[in-house]
């Protein structure tokens, strides 16, 4: 670290942004890919593809890999696992622009895993963002039309995953090669994908050219790009700042759902969406603003 330069704050902050913007693609190409390929299936091409690509362009450090990144590796890849699997049944049981809005509710289960785990406290903004979900939820489930349905139910669930997997990486990676640990992270997820294809029965499906074109997309840009992108520039910020940033995951999926399947949310359904995305933002911003006093108050130079 010390001996390489420090990224321009704005080099920093656009290749963020840009790991946002694929992961935002991600609910697009994934939607549209699960058309024809079974959702256990899917994940397990993706990974499988990822592994692969992990492999070859980093194979020379391959002799650095030991037991202990092997098993951090595996514990984190069971975490990103459920996730992925969840998201893919949440994708396919409703739209994407309601599924990345509550895809973002990770930021609440955070706080909340690490109350009933280590003791930490809850606090009252982020009670006061747990509150404001809870209204959008319901503004969604009374909204008419499809209501909260199961694909929402799973998108939620899905959420709960990604703050396991944030917490995971938090607590049991060590000072490891971040190459390593991807490759092994994608390698189980392939792996608990492949035995719930082997478990879920699938009706017959022909996969065309843009179905694979979906997975290829997801296993380069979303999965490798992303997490060398995420594991390369987010060491130069906090992490109230990376989540702040990532919260713009929904904006670009919310987006992708209105202009290229149409997608058309009713005035309740935005005002919940909307509750729920400022559920997540709320806990942040307020983070970020005590952080920034403290920089104030202590190095007031590096402002």
């Amino acid at each position: 670290m010390t001996s390489i330069a420090r990224p321009s704050e704005g080099r920093i902050y656009f290749f963020l942004i840009l790991t946002t913007l694929f992961w935002g693609g991600s609910f697009l190409f994934t939607k549209i890919g699960l058309r024809e390929i079974p959702p256990p299936l899917f994940v397990f091409s993706r990974f499988t593809l990822a592994t692969l690509i992990m492999i070859i362009v980093f194979a020379r450090r391959l002799p650095s890999l030991n037991r202990g990144i092997l098993k951090r590796g595996v514990i984190v890849g069971i975490a990103l696992g459920l996730t992925n699997i969840s998201f893919v049944f949440g994708i396919q049981g409703t739209s994407i622009s309601r599924a990345g809005v509550l895809n973002n509710l990770f930021v609440l289960f955070i706080p909340l895993i690490t109350r009933l785990v280590w003791k930490d406290r809850v606090g009252r903004i982020n009670m006061g963002g747990i509150a404001l979900a809870a209204v959008g939820i319901w503004l969604l489930a009374t909204s008419g039309g499809v209501g909260f349905n199961r694909g929402d139910l799973i998108s939620t669930i899905c959420a709960f995953f990604i703050a396991c997997h944030i917490i995971a990486v938090s607590k049991v990676l060590r000072d490891d090669d971040v190459y390593l640990v991807s490759m092994i992270q994608f390698a189980t997820v392939a792996a608990i994908a492949g035995i719930a294809a082997c478990a879920v029965p699938s009706a017959p499906f022909h996969v065309s050219t843009t179905a694979m074109l979906t997975v290829v997309y997801c296993a380069i840009f979303p999965t490798v790009f992303c997490f060398t992108l995420q594991n390369t520039f987010q060491r130069y910020v906090t992490p109230t700042r990376a989540g702040l940033i990532y919260t713009l995951d929904p904006i670009w999926s919310l987006l992708a759902g209105m202009l290229v399947l149409g997608e058309q949310l009713k005035p309740l359904e935005w005002l919940g969406c909307g509750l729920i995305f400022l559920a997540a933002l709320l806990p942040l911003s307020v983070r970020y603003l005590y952080e920034r006093r403290l920089v104030q108050q202590y190095a007031p130079e590096r402002l």
